[in-house]
């Protein structure tokens, strides 16, 4: 769901934008650090917020890091 959003701020297409690993931090709604493969040998972490279900918001894309690797560890950031 954020892949558009992902796509404009990083002024970008990609063709492939797999999930290969999360994880959560609980907040008002739910943070999710996720690692994406958008190329063959190219990653990128992105940070998502979900808000609490009664606000009836889709997910929202906080901050992306580039450049990363299928090695490169999942970090707060």
């Amino acid at each position: 769901q954020v892949k558009p959003q992902f796509e404009s701020r990083a002024n970008t297409n990609c063709i492939v934008f797999t999930a290969i690993e999360y994880k959560t931090q609980v907040v008002a709604g739910t943070m999710y650090f996720i690692k994406v493969q958008v190329s063959d040998a190219e990653y990128v972490h992105l940070k998502v917020f979900q808000s609490l279900p009664h606000e009836n918001l889709g997910p929202s894309l906080v901050n992306f890091q580039t450049g990363k690797t299928r090695d490169d560890p999942l970090t707060y950031f």
